[in-house]
Formats: C-alpha cells, sequence, structure tokens
C-alpha cells in the first residue's frame, strides 16, 4: 500500500506502519519518560525513565500487532485472505479480503484480538504486581499492563467497526438471520457512539482548558466516518449480490511485450488503442500491469532507451481475480490496490481484466433497476 513503511513479515502476512503511526509512537514515548513513569516509579534516573519508554512503547505497539495478528489469523482459519497489518494513527488494523460466511465465523474473527489483548493485559499485571522484580521492569509491566487493558475496554465499545461492534454485529446477523439489517443497527449505534466522542472531547476541552482532549473527538470523528463507511459497504455488498467477477470481466485484452520501447509502444499500440493500463505478456505468460501514468512520468526523451519491463508493475503487485468470486469481494480488495484493476489468470492463460470502473459501472445499472 501507499505511504506504508513496510516492517517485513510474521506467519507469512505483511506487516507494516502508516507515516502517521510515527509521531503518536514518539508522543506516547515522550510522555511516558518525562511524566508516567517519574510519577509511578519516582527517584530513578532520567535514563531509566529513557529506557523504560522505549521498553514500555515497543511491548504496547508489541501488544497492538499481536492484537491484529490473533485477527487475521482467525480469519485465515476461516478461509479468507489477509492482505496484510498495517499500524496507523490510531492502532492497527489487519486488512482481511472477502465476506464472512457466517455469523459466526464473524464472531470469532471479532473475538480473536481482545483475548489476545486480555491475556497480554493479565500476564503483564500479574507479573509486575505478584512479582518481586526490580523497579524498571516493574514499572515497564505494570505499565503496558495497564494500558492494555484500556485498549481492551475501549475496543469492546460495542460501536461498529470496533471489535465490540463488530461482536454485536455478529449476534445481531445470527438472531435476525439478515446481515444488512445487522449493519443498520450496528453502524447507527458506532455513528452515535462517535457523535459522543466528538461532544465530548469539545466539552472537556472548553470545560477543562486542556487541549489534550481533543483526541477523544478526533477519535470519534474516525469511529463516526467508518461507521458511515461500513453502512455504504453494506449497501454495495448488498446491491451486487448475486453478481460474480465474469460479469464484468473485460475478456482478451491489449496486452504488450515487455521488450517494447515506450516510444515503440505509442507508435504502435496507444494511437490506435488507447487504455489506461494493459497487461504485459511475454510470449508465454503475463508478468505484470502497465498503467499509462507509468508511461507519462518518464520524460518523452528517454522514451527510446526505456522498455516496458523496466516501469511495469510486476505481477506480484498486481491483484489477481477468480470470475467465480462474488463481485461484492472483488471490489474491495481492487480499491485497496493502487492500480484499481485486477486480472483473472486460469492455468496460465490470461481470462481478462477487471476494474474499478467497470463495478462501479455494474453497480449503477444494478441500483437503477432496483
Amino acid at each position: 500500500m501507499r505511504g506504508v513503511i513496510p516492517f517485513g513479515r510474521v506467519a507469512g502476512i505483511r506487516i507494516g506502519a502508516s507515516w502517521t503511526w510515527l509521531p503518536v509512537v514518539a508522543l506516547i514515548m515522550l510522555t511516558a519518560a518525562s511524566d508516567g513513569f517519574p510519577r509511578s516509579n519516582p527517584g530513578l534516573s532520567n535514563l531509566s525513565y529513557i529506557g523504560m519508554a522505549v521498553a514500555a512503547g515497543t511491548l504496547y505497539f508489541g501488544g497492538l500487532l499481536l492484537h491484529e495478528l490473533g485477527h487475521a489469523i482467525q480469519a485465515r482459519r476461516e478461509g479468507m485472505q489477509i492482505d496484510g497489518i498495517t499500524l496507523w494513527l490510531f492502532g492497527g488494523v489487519a486488512r482481511i479480503n472477502g465476506e464472512f460466511r457466517s455469523a459466526a465465523a464473524e464472531l470469532r474473527v471479532a473475538a480473536a484480538g481482545p483475548a489476545v489483548t486480555l491475556v497480554i493485559s493479565v500476564v503483564c499485571l500479574g507479573l509486575g504486581i505478584g512479582l518481586p522484580l526490580p523497579a524498571q521492569i516493574d514499572g515497564v509491566l505494570i505499565w503496558v499492563g495497564y494500558f492494555s487493558a484500556l485498549l481492551l475496554v475501549f475496543n469492546l465499545v460495542p460501536a461498529y467497526p470496533l471489535d465490540g461492534g463488530r461482536m454485536l454485529h455478529a449476534v445481531l446477523w445470527a438472531i435476525r438471520r439478515n446481515r444488512s439489517a445487522a449493519t443498520d443497527v450496528s453502524a447507527a449505534i458506532g455513528r452515535g457512539f462517535g457523535i459522543a466522542m466528538i461532544a465530548g472531547g469539545l466539552l472537556l476541552a472548553v470545560s477543562q482548558g486542556e487541549p489534550a482532549f481533543g483526541w477523544l473527538s478526533l477519535m470519534g470523528l474516525f469511529l463516526m466516518m467508518a461507521a458511515t463507511g461500513e453502512s455504504q459497504s453494506e449497501r454495495v455488498r448488498e446491491v451486487l449480490d448475486g453478481l460474480t467477477v465474469a460479469d464484468v470481466i473485460e475478456r482478451d485484452p491489449i496486452c504488450v511485450l515487455p521488450t517494447l520501447t515506450l516510444a515503440e509502444f505509442f507508435d504502435a499500440v496507444v494511437w490506435s488503442q488507447r487504455h489506461t493500463t494493459y497487461p504485459v505478456f511475454d510470449g508465454e505468460q503475463v508478468v505484470g500491469m502497465l498503467p499509462f501514468r507509468s508511461v507519462a512520468a518518464v520524460p518523452r526523451t528517454d522514451w527510446e532507451h526505456t522498455r516496458i519491463g523496466d516501469v511495469m508493475v510486476p505481477l506480484d503487485q498486481v491483484e489477481l481475480l477468480d470470475q467465480d468470486a462474488p463481485l461484492g469481494e472483488a471490489i474491495a480488495r481492487l480499491a485497496a490496490n493502487p492500480l484499481q484493476r485486477g486480472l483473472v489468470i486460469e492455468d496460465g492463460r490470461l481470462v481478462g481484466l477487471v476494474s474499478v470502473s467497470d463495478v462501479a459501472r455494474a453497480f449503477e445499472r444494478r441500483a437503477r433497476s432496483r
């Protein structure tokens, strides 16, 4: 994903962090070193407080990562694809592709993250309180345990799309046997909770004269927008229900060779058949995609010496879709990919190309016919 710092893989799942995550890490560690630990563990050196803050911040965000891994690994057990985990401004998010097959599956995935956080909190607080440890270690463990417990409580608030809200959604889905109705109720609660957080944060900031309460309002705004987004996504899934990738696929798209120079590509292909993206075929198999913007980014003076293979998007960065997959599932994957397009390849043969705009047109046709 764009704007994400890659960290590597854990259990085969890509891990990264948004740039918005870095100032949050720095702020938490700075606050812990300058105020938190001097209050809870007085009498230690400044160097000790800095070391404790770094250790506590590392463990806490490691716990956030484990929380998201809990969601991701359980989702994979349910047969869903995991696009990766990204740490960002308000914590972390596991990017899960596909639809939950049942309310029970959604409940298991939603509960997996809080279960991990509960274990982390209990273990850290148990060790910190129950064992005679050095003050530095004791302080770090209690700090991590305490803030993990706060994270757990906040996540279990039944406001969609927090984990508690997703668990509520699963329960309502099971009771009503209607996913859309469950989403309407859960999203309404999420929006209401978000509005309450915005109002509460602003009220506290004004009455207490403390701008830090603005964070509460910011989190409320995020929650309200996320709940609205989930509701809109449900409407899209509902309209596209019954359609598959095969219904919108562009079959036999124009392919180009990776050995062509950009000048040759422009003269032989673009003038006669202008598209925004071209599959790249080396004579035996598809090896990538050529978005036209990659061509436009190269100065014209270099077109004679630059080959398509030098600027194409390699196949491992292209969304590969199954033509029998539900269209509501595919749109989420396409929207998350910078190309906004994917390929259908079966037995090494290119079947066709699918774009977000193809899905949008199908959505408009379905919506008008209702």
